[in-house]
């Protein structure tokens, strides 16, 4: 049972992560943005983006702060694994 809840969790926080991806690439071609697909993407990535834009200035014309936020999520899912595995027990 622990092991199908972590291979869950796993999959949403990948899910999220390609997510945040393809939000990043759509930011090379701004007209994409502008599609159904580019705003899903908007009102699901933006939340958790807008955070890390507040703390993190763009340098030059480059935005970093999606990539933190990205090695975020990971650490993120990294403890939430953690956490399931103390609360459940274990694999």
């Amino acid at each position: 049972m622990v092991t199908s809840l972590v291979n869950l969790v796993n999959l949403l926080f990948q899910i999220y992560s390609y997510m945040i991806i393809a939000y990043i690439l759509m930011s090379w071609f701004p007209q994409m943005r502008g599609t159904q697909i580019g705003e899903v993407l908007g009102k699901l990535v933006e939340p958790y983006l807008q955070p890390f834009r507040k703390i993190i200035p763009p340098i030059g014309m480059m935005d970093f702060s999606p990539l933190i936020a990205y090695f975020a999520l990971d650490f993120i899912r990294r403890g939430v694994i953690i956490v399931i595995a103390y609360l459940f027990g274990g694999f």
